[in-house]
């Protein structure tokens, strides 16, 4: 069992899952957009989320920190039911977990110290605490350099990889990434992913990653990251992260649920052409 904490939020058993979907639907203006949704991340697991676009993928990471509510169904974060939660008990939980935003949503006007820093400031944190963790996070992300600068001086993967530095600075239990690849080349994606994998295999940290790149997606089950090479590395011929395992959405509902080795060799006609 847990631990219930003085504000009704709980602390977790090591071995709950860090995040349970139960029979999930969600619509808007009378119209479905999740229907009978559950799945499960487990203590250290990296779920990879797909799906064509509209699909209901931005909705669902909503759903689990809190920001919506379904019309039916439970969703439990760190063993607390969210879904039945007053807002003012869901600010502790989301306390334990770090949002990668579209397009990094940083504040234009302030510096990466202070964007990255925000909700550490808001615990009011001593300045010097602060400058500390903040330099730490961007020193994992590679540009402890830009602590003074502004956004508009940064490039856009620059930009993005300042939200990962911003996502982790708590120590979240629990990191969402809403499509951080999304609109970058192909070689600042592979530094994304590469950074999302890091944070997977050093810090080993439960994850969500919407992703709407079949590549970014393979990348990130086929590889892994080295503290001796400060890089990734891809696994043996024909194995995959034992950690990292897949969620494709399609109509509103799951269609697929399982490893990756399930997903490539599927004889679900949906899923083949997706893939393919």
């Amino acid at each position: 069992m847990s631990a219930v904490g003085a504000n009704g939020a709980t602390a977790p058993d090591a071995d709950e899952p860090v995040v349970v979907f139960d029979d999930v639907s969600i619509g808007f203006d009378r119209k479905p957009v999740l229907e009978n949704i559950s799945f499960r991340i487990r203590r250290g697991e990296t779920r990879i989320l797909l799906g064509p676009a509209g699909v209901g993928k931005s909705v669902l990471l909503k759903l689990t920190n809190g920001l919506l509510r379904p019309d039916s169904g439970r969703i439990f974060v760190f063993g607390n039911e969210i879904s039945a939660m007053r807002e003012q008990d869901l600010f502790e939980i989301r306390g334990a977990i770090g949002t990668v935003f579209q397009e990094g949503a940083l504040f234009d006007s302030l510096t990466v110290r202070d964007n990255v820093g925000y909700r550490l400031l808001e615990e009011h944190l001593s300045e010097e605490e602060t400058t500390r963790r903040v330099t730490e996070a961007l020193r994992f992300v590679e540009l402890e350099q830009t602590l003074d600068k502004f956004p508009s001086e940064l490039s856009g993967g620059m930009r993005r990889r300042v939200a990962i530095a911003r996502a982790i600075v708590t120590n979240p239990k629990l990191i969402l990434y809403d499509s951080p690849t999304g609109g970058l080349d192909p070689i600042t994606s592979t530094t994304i992913i590469e950074l999302v994998m890091k944070q997977r295999d050093v810090s080993h940290t439960s994850s969500l990653v919407i992703t709407h790149r079949l590549q970014d997606a393979f990348v990130l089950a086929t590889h892994h990251f080295s503290r001796e090479k400060n890089g990734m590395l891809p696994l043996p011929a024909g194995e995959t992260d034992s950690h990292t395992s897949f969620l494709l959405l399609h109509q509103g509902r799951l269609a697929f649920d399982g490893t990756t080795a399930e997903l490539v060799h599927s004889e679900d006609p949906f899923i083949r052409e997706y893939i393919s």
